[in-house]
């Protein structure tokens, strides 16, 4: 796919072995999150157990979280050393790792933008990761310009696809004005389309939605594939990454588009295996029969499809927005439990 097709290959997630091992298939990029770094340090904790450690033990007066945000910064600079020699073959174009910042700060833009500042110091090859909430869309738009490369995460619809790649314009368009240069950093929107998905079999299972299962596995293409034509039309200059696989669908019907797709080693593997012929099918329709169903019958997907449905100021409690960020704000707690755990053993675990 990578070398026939306009498509580009990340790496979801910045695990060094899986993500050298994504490099040899051609990856160009990658991702982190504290999902993501949470599994690193428990999968690799060995490797990372000392490091922790010496924090801890040369910032005394850190808590449980400073330390864990610590750790999360460094596991993803690591992560994204390896991808510098693509950063710089195709000068700053591709190479980069995303680093969200704190879920939990999705109501807060000059908190993300803080947050944003420092990433950004940690690796020159770094974009950074704001939810796609009223405040994220708020610090996305002065990031651009102020420079910073960023991706839009937690997003599930068209109109939320859309209103990242608008601020991103607004942030440029105003570089521009003031005669700063633009640099060579891609923007870049994540469209989650698997969770749009899970999202919509939520709502047929919790409101005995009379619609054939099959057909919920096109609700995250569709939308998709509706963005893609609105951002070529438009001629957007943030480019679309899919992420947050499911099904093979949500790797085959984007063949050939010039976009970016997230996999995870699972399903890199599970694609492998698929058997699905590598062909182009970024511009094939989704059958009328299934979108119109879907549109009749979930109310929730028309606000996902629709470009207008779903104002800015309710994409933070859209469903699958309220479940993504609940998601990673626990993967956070569970990272600071984790570092918990070596500052503050257990003693009722411990033998006499």
């Amino acid at each position: 796919m990578v070398s026939t097709t306009a498509t580009d290959f990340w790496n979801d997630s910045c695990a060094p072995l899986e993500l050298q091992n994504a490099l040899l298939q051609g990856a160009v990029g990658a991702t982190s999150n504290p999902v993501i770094v949470t599994h690193v340090l428990k999968s690799e904790f060995s490797s990372w157990e000392r490091r922790l450690k010496e924090i801890i033990s040369q910032n005394p007066e850190y808590s449980e979280i400073e330390v864990g945000w610590k750790i999360y910064e460094e596991i993803t600079a690591h992560g994204a050393h390896f991808l510098l020699p693509a950063f710089e073959k195709y000068h700053g174009l591709k190479g980069r790792l995303s680093i969200q910042v704190d879920p939990a700060l999705y109501n807060n833009p000059a908190a993300m933008l803080v947050q944003a500042e420092r990433f950004s110091q940690l690796a020159p090859n770094l974009q950074i990761k704001f939810p796609v909430t009223p405040a994220g869309l708020a610090a996305i738009e002065e990031a651009t310009y102020r420079g910073i490369p960023i991706t839009g995460t937690v997003c599930f619809t068209v109109a939320q696809s859309i209103a990242v790649a608008e601020a991103v314009e607004r942030g440029l368009n105003r570089r521009q004005a003031e005669g700063k240069p633009l640099g060579p950093a891609v923007p870049v929107c994540a469209f989650m389309v698997g969770r749009t998905d899970d999202w919509m079999r939520v709502l047929s299972q919790r409101d005995q939605i009379d619609i054939p299962k099959e057909y919920l596995d096109w609700a995250g293409v569709a939308c998709l594939k509706k963005s893609y034509a609105i951002y070529q039309q438009r001629g957007y200059r943030t480019r679309l990454l899919v992420a947050a696989y499911r099904t093979v669908l949500h790797w085959s019907e984007f063949i050939g588009g010039d976009l970016a797709m997230t996999i995870t080693s699972e399903w890199q593997d599970k694609i492998n295996a698929s058997g699905v012929e590598v062909r182009p099918r970024m511009q094939d329709p989704v059958k009328p029969e299934i979108l119109d169903a879907l549109l009749a019958r979930i109310p929730d997907f028309r606000r996902a499809y629709g470009e207008t449905e779903l104002p800015v100021n309710d994409f933070t409690h859209y469903g699958a927005t309220t479940r993504t960020l609940r998601a990673f704000i626990q993967s956070s707690h569970d990272l600071t439990a984790l570092v918990r755990d070596v500052m503050l053993p257990n003693v009722d675990l411990k033998a006499n």
